[in-house]
């Protein structure tokens, strides 16, 4: 069957276009089932000075969640449900583990909204770039220094401590 052209674009660019869209909002939305899980293990550790802050990053993460799951909806697709629990990258026995993991998880969704703003339509890319500006700035509070260009793969990977990201659905 041939695509017919659509004002430049074939038609079949068209679906590639929105089952690539669909893989990064269903990867944004399994990014912010981990989070709100990791902050619920950083809010249970952080001292108490910094505890409203792990809050509205959690009251955040869920907000962002539930967006996401209407959207992949509005895409055609079915929302992937949360793990019952997830690995975190390193142990977290004190507050200082716990900003770290915060920090982590904010580096890991700016990997993966940089993903999706190159994924999405226009509307779309300028809530993943939000999204994405919001979790390099939470991250900067949590480690206290940022990085050049936040959400870039090599980042991300320098970022774990075994040096390699972890692929596997329970992971953080």
């Amino acid at each position: 069957m041939k695509a017919t052209a659509v004002h430049g674009r074939n038609l079949r660019e068209d679906e590639d276009s929105g089952r690539d869209e669909l893989t990064a909002v269903q990867a944004a939305l399994a990014a912010e089932h981990a989070a709100v899980y990791g902050y619920g293990v950083v809010g249970g550790r952080i001292a108490g000075d910094r505890r409203k802050e792990a809050q509205a990053a959690y009251d955040g993460h869920r907000a962002r969640r539930d967006a996401l799951r209407r959207e992949v909806r509005d895409l055609g697709g079915t929302p992937r449900a949360a793990a019952a629990a997830y690995e975190l990258p390193f142990p977290v026995p004190d507050a200082a583990a716990a900003a770290r993991l915060a920090a982590e998880l904010e580096d890991r969704l700016a990997a993966v909204y940089a993903d999706l703003v190159r994924s999405g339509g226009a509307a779309r890319r300028k809530e993943a770039a939000a999204a994405l500006r919001e979790a390099a700035v939470r991250a900067v509070r949590w480690r206290g220094s940022g990085v050049a260009f936040p959400g870039l793969v090599e980042r991300a990977v320098a970022a774990t401590p075994s040096g390699a990201a972890s692929a596997s659905a329970g992971a953080l």
